[in-house]
């Protein structure tokens, strides 16, 4: 039996006070000052208007003040407008289906104003005169004339005043105006119709005039030295409710980041992050950067309400698609195309886009003949020009050797091109170069440098090669096409090699059968510890690869959870590994015929810009660039 002392000790079940439920809500949705200021001027956006002013005191912490040009509100509208769950912008339940406007649920304001002290002047169009209302907490007074121009204007004071805990856990002032910059960076990207003016303690940090084309917008904010290092891309699958229409600019390889903060996706006017779009980027740039490096991007996405949640998040920040599939689908196809109709050669002297990180392939070792001392032991940060240009001064280049005769035949391999690695016998015709590209010309001279580099001409300037990195590429697209149709042809070995193994690999053996088979390897268990490798690649025979060399990095590989042996990036994966123990190495020295091979080989492959780990395989000096060194400009 229950005695009454323990009745009285258990805690009653009360409803919470109406300020403690908003400042409960405000936890959800005003994190910072940078989520007041996403808030305030997605009201604004949705008032219809054309010009938005925000001020900054503090980082934000201080003093957040929007002012808009757009519809207002009037005075019998203002004390509901602080009020919690009060909106103009749905009706019924089934508004939540087709959602247009930004913000939607109605608790912003009644939230803000439970955490700081908020004061609101607006003027209907058509109105004689501006109303003002100010609320903090629980207080909210009562409408009363006010100067002001048609429009909105709202101020926010001193965030978290009443709630000392969180405003203790916000950064400093710099970092918050950071943040607060970020939003207010994205949302104008989103909108170049709406001017918009951010002033940081009384200076402006950000200014763009209406009524902008979206390219124009997006090289304003994101700095105009990025001009030459876009390229645009777009979509139009707009053919049922579920389609879509996309436009954006996506960013040469050469200027990937260390983190996808460089990413700007917007939904629909809504800046979003998805990770079915950050997926489709990722598998779009595949081979073209390094691993860990994440491509500049800014999507501009329209499609249908019905076909979009956007009511899964606080914050709004995420959304559910009703179909995932396709939108990843064509995210992946339109960037994938674009990046194939361009010309991803980087220049000789990329300028470095983030402080402190490396462009790719820039500062990697490879073995050489002489060490890491002799000459080309490691590429530089930045290939000097000048030290190419020296080195072609010293002499003419050799003579040109004769092209053999069944150059632009499909490609049989015999002779030196065996010994490339490009030989199992049979016959395969050639992926054809897009017509719309412009092909560099045949070089008539190459010249290989250290065996290590080619360097010969297009077009454009001198081109420098990496030859391993050159030729892994071609036979990673060669060994993708043909495992395509049919497993790649595979020699039985006399007796099994023995592989030792992990448990979790042990466990894994089942599961990677079929994507081995593919690959042209047979793997059986032999112990409680032990594989057997029955079967290897013909391929990595002839190179002289070895089979437990190779199946233990593989192994290794396939213990992360990250690799997923029914998904085709693990396949990409394998097919790597096999085009990099395969491709010539740096130090190797080729014939003359295999160096004209390898470079028309480069016209017909496509991401002939990057080797598979997304490292560059050539780089360019233009003609402009000799001629300064020249002083000829």
């Amino acid at each position: 039996m229950t005695s009454d002392a323990g009745l009285e000790s258990r805690p009653q079940i009360r409803k919470l006070p109406a300020l403690l439920i908003n400042q409960i809500a405000a936890g959800e949705v005003i994190e910072r000052p940078a989520s007041v200021v996403k808030e305030l001027v997605e009201n604004s956006l949705d008032a219809g208007a054309t010009r938005i002013e925000v001020d900054l005191e503090g980082g934000g912490i201080e003093l957040v003040r929007v002012r808009d040009d757009g519809g207002g509100i009037p005075r019998e509208e203002l004390a509901l407008a602080l009020s919690p769950h009060a909106t103009s912008k749905i009706r019924q339940a089934e508004d939540l289906d087709r959602i247009v406007t930004m913000g939607f649920r109605g608790e912003a304001l009644a939230s803000i104003t439970s955490v700081a002290r908020v004061r609101v002047v607006s003027k209907p169009r058509g109105q004689a005169e501006a109303w003002e209302i100010c609320g903090q907490g629980e207080d909210i007074s009562e409408p009363r004339p006010a100067a002001g121009a048609p429009g909105t204007l709202i101020e926010v004071r001193n965030l978290f005043f009443n709630t000392p805990a969180r405003r203790k856990f916000l950064r400093t002032a710099s970092t918050e105006q950071g943040r607060c910059m970020e939003w207010l960076t994205d949302l104008a990207i989103a909108h170049p119709s709406v001017g918009f003016m951010v002033r940081c303690d009384g200076r402006v940090r950000l200014e763009t005039g209406p009524d902008q084309e979206p390219r124009q917008r997006v090289l304003a904010l994101l700095g105009e030295e990025l001009e030459g290092e876009l390229i645009e891309v777009r979509a139009d699958r707009f053919e049922d409710a579920r389609g879509l229409t996309l436009w954006g600019l996506i960013g040469r390889p050469a200027i990937a980041r260390a983190t996808p903060r460089a990413q700007h996706v917007f939904l629909n006017g809504r800046a979003v992050r998805d990770r079915t779009i950050q997926h489709a980027l990722k598998e779009s740039y595949r081979g073209l950067v390094e691993p860990g490096r994440h491509p500049t991007a800014v999507l501009l996405i329209e499609m249908s309400p019905t076909a979009v949640d956007v009511n899964v998040h606080p914050a709004k920040l995420e959304v559910r698609f009703r179909d995932q599939s396709a939108v990843h689908q064509a995210v992946l196809h339109a960037v994938r195309e674009a990046l194939r109709q361009s010309d991803l050669t980087p220049p000789v002297s990329g300028r470095r886009y983030e402080p402190g990180a490396r462009l790719p392939g820039a500062g990697y070792s490879r073995p050489r003949d002489g060490g890491e001392g002799s000459p080309g032991a490691r590429y530089e940060e930045h290939v000097r020009p000048e030290a190419l240009v020296d080195f072609l001064k010293r002499g003419p280049l050799p003579n040109p050797s004769a092209i053999r005769a069944s150059l632009d035949q499909p490609l049989v391999a015999s002779g030196p091109l065996e010994a490339m690695g490009f030989g199992d016998g049979r016959t395969y015709a050639e992926p054809q170069p897009d017509e719309a590209l412009p092909s560099p010309r045949r070089a008539d001279r190459v010249l290989q440098i250290h065996n290590s580099f080619l360097v010969t001409q297009d077009e454009s300037g001198i081109v420098i090669i990496d030859q391993h990195a050159l030729h892994e590429r071609v036979m990673f697209e060669r060994l993708a096409a043909r495992v395509g149709r049919e497993p790649l042809e595979s020699q039985q070995l006399l007796a099994p090699v023995s592989v030792h193994a992990t448990r979790r690999q042990m466990e894994r053996v089942e599961e990677l059968a079929a994507l081995l088979g593919r690959c042209g390897i047979v793997l059986r268990p032999m112990g409680p510890r032990t594989l057997g490798v029955e079967s290897f690649p013909s391929l990595l025979f002839q190179r002289g690869v070895d089979p437990v060399e190779f199946m233990t990095e593989l192994l290794e590989k396939a213990e992360s959870e990250e690799f997923a042996p029914s998904d085709e990036s693990a396949l990409h994966e394998v097919l790597d590994m096999m085009a990099c123990k395969a491709a010539i190495k740096a130090g190797d020295r080729m014939s003359e015929q295999e160096m004209e091979e390898l470079l028309r080989l480069r016209e017909s492959v496509e991401r002939s810009s990057a080797c598979p780990h997304g490292r560059p395989t050539s780089v360019r000096l233009s003609i402009e660039q000799l001629e300064k060194l020249f002083h000829r400009r």
